[in-house]
Parts: C-alpha cells; sequence; structure tokens
C-alpha cells in the first residue's frame, strides 16, 4: 500500500500520491466512457489511493458527477478536493469568487458529489477582483456550517498565501510543479514551508513528456489542451526531448520507468508534498503507483538535478491569455 502523509500542519492525511480526475472528463481530448472511468477511480482506490481531485470546471460539472458515484461505496475513505472560482464553472468566462458564487458552488458540488462535505475546498485561481480576505472568510464560514473540511488555494502568488492564511489555514496549495517546472522552488515552497502549508503538484509527469511517450512526432485530439501550449509545439517537444532521456538513463539504473523516477524525485522533494497525477488507463494508473515506492538516494537527486539544470527548457508552460491567471 501506499504510505501516507499529512498536508503540511492541517492534519489532513491523505495517501503519498493522489488521483488528478480532470482527464477523464475534460482537457485531453474526449471524454473517458463513464463505466470506463469508474473502474480507473476505483482500482485507484484498491491500488491504496485515498486522495482525488476534481473541480466545477471539469466537464463542467460532469467530473464532480463520476466522482461522486465511484466513490460512494467508499466515501468515508477516502479524501476529495474540489473547487470554486470561474464563473459558471467555465475557466473561459474569467474568475468569480465572490461569496454568492463561492456558497452556491459549495452547495452544488455536495449534491454533484453525492456528500455531506468537501474535504478540500480550493480557490481555483485568485480573483483580482475580490480581496483574498473575503474569500478565505467565506470558506471559513463553509468550514463552520460543517459543508468543508479544509481550504486550499491553487496558482496563487506568496502574498495572496499569507493573506488567506491569516484570515483561515490554508491546508495546501495546488500548483503545478515538476522536474520540466521547477519554478516554485523560488518562492512559494519556501512560503509554505514557513506556514505549515502542503503541497499538490499537478501535471507532475508535465503533462505526460515525462512519461517518455510523447515525442515531436505525436499528434493530439483536435480538443486536446496541449495543442495551445508553446511548450508542447513541435519544435519545442524535440528541444525538450533530452530532458526525457536523461530520466530515461536514471529509471535504467533504478530498473523504473521514467513516470516513476520522475514521481519519486517530487516525493523525495518534502515530506509535505503529493503529487497528482491523472491518468485514464490503468496501465498508467499502476505504473504510477508504482512510483511511490522507488527510493532515490541523495545521489540519484543530485545526478537528477545535474542533469536537469543544465538543460534549456523551450517554450512557455501556457499560452499567453492564460498566464495572467497563474502565480498572482
Amino acid at each position: 500500500m501506499i504510505e501516507k502523509r499529512e498536508l503540511g500542519k492541517s492534519g489532513l492525511e491523505v495517501s503519498a500520491l493522489g488521483l488528478g480526475c480532470m482527464g477523464l472528463s475534460f482537457g485531453y481530448g474526449p471524454a473517458t466512457e463513464k463505466n470506463e472511468a469508474i473502474k480507473l477511480i476505483r482500482a485507484a482506490y484498491d491500488g491504496g489511493v485515498t486522495f482525488f481531485d476534481t473541480a466545477e470546471a471539469y466537464g463542467p460539472f460532469t467530473n464532480e458527477e463520476l466522482l461522486g458515484e465511484a466513490l460512494a461505496p467508499v466515501r468515508d475513505q477516502v479524501v476529495i478536493a474540489t473547487k470554486f472560482g470561474f464563473k459558471n464553472g467555465v475557466p473561459g468566462q474569467g474568475t468569480d469568487s465572490t461569496t454568492e458564487r463561492i456558497k452556491a458552488v459549495a452547495d452544488a458540488a455536495l449534491q454533484r458529489l453525492n456528500t455531506d462535505r468537501i474535504d478540500l475546498f480550493y480557490q481555483h485561481r485568485v480573483d483580482p477582483n475580490v480581496p483574498m480576505e473575503d474569500v478565505a472568510g467565506t470558506v471559513k464560514d463553509l468550514i463552520q456550517q460543517g459543508k468543508v473540511k479544509h481550504f486550499g488555494m491553487s496558482e496563487a502568488g506568496a502574498e495572496n498565501i499569507r493573506r488567506a492564511h491569516a484570515v483561515q489555514p490554508v491546508a495546501a496549495l495546488q500548483s503545478e510543479y515538476s522536474l520540466w517546472w521547477r519554478e516554485p522552488e523560488k518562492e512559494i515552497l519556501p512560503t509554505l514551508e514557513e506556514l505549515g502549508i502542503g503541497f499538490v503538484p499537478f501535471s507532475p509527469l508535465g503533462k505526460g513528456f515525462l512519461t517518455g511517450a510523447i515525442s515531436d512526432k505525436t499528434e493530439f485530439d483536435k480538443t486536446d489542451f496541449r495543442n495551445i501550449v508553446p511548450r508542447f509545439t513541435a519544435d519545442a517537444r524535440k528541444a525538450n526531448q533530452t530532458v526525457v532521456d536523461e530520466l530515461g538513463r536514471i529509471a535504467e539504473q533504478k530498473k523504473a520507468t521514467k513516470a516513476q523516477i520522475a514521481l519519486a524525485w517530487l516525493l523525495a522533494q518534502k515530506p509535505w508534498i503529493v503529487p497528482i497525477p491523472g491518468t485514464t488507463k490503468l496501465h498508467r494508473l499502476e505504473e504510477n503507483l508504482g512510483g511511490a515506492s522507488v527510493k532515490l538516494t541523495p545521489e540519484d537527486l543530485k545526478a537528477v538535478h545535474d542533469a536537469i539544470s543544465a538543460i534549456k527548457l523551450q517554450g512557455d508552460r501556457y499560452p499567453a491569455q492564460l498566464q495572467s491567471l497563474v502565480n498572482r
């Protein structure tokens, strides 16, 4: 079974690897057929995963319903995280973290998830039009009402994390972090360590790139989000292949896969980091869960660090129109 970790000092204990469920409904091409998706979520639980991540925006709304149905038989054994923060649950319509909206999202999510509480309720993106103190205060009210257990933030900058945490302790920050996106190491990780906040990296496998399954020849489905990501242009993929090659070298030595090394590296950074790789395939799920038992020595970590640091990655991680939504 997968070991457990506490998210910061929140008292919220989860499996060291969670399951990011977005891709089952949204973002990476056509949605997975419902029974197949339920099978995958239940296989994750059987494999030791107790931490499942969704959002009203995934679908929108269909991903929460899927999770509610899949996890109903084991509801009290798992931690479910969902999110508020977009107008009408649609990222393209911009942010909305007004008090009325947050409360409405909470009530609707409880219905869709078929549950009486949200274990972790994230603000999906910071809303520049609503003071952070008001957002944290609204979630604090929901916690007092018993509808929500813990407050989280996503892709927030250090100052907003501090402002929110002063009103209602933040249990976890969810942002992108992996061997090919190490920006959080500069300011975010030290802030979280200081405040006792857990960190939940999404896209811990670089949106699939670090698995080695994607090359400069790969063609994505027309509805796949990666088509508009600068880091996924064919030229950038070709240039960034050296990262995957280095991972492969280390994986061979450890008798593991590239994905497992990428996850083990994240788990080795801090004891309060809980990556949430997503997948739609059972064999990939099993492979990812195997990453929790790969132990990297200080020498291994140095080898990974030195190899990756020497490589200049090509392409931004978001297109320009989405860049403004992160780290504010």
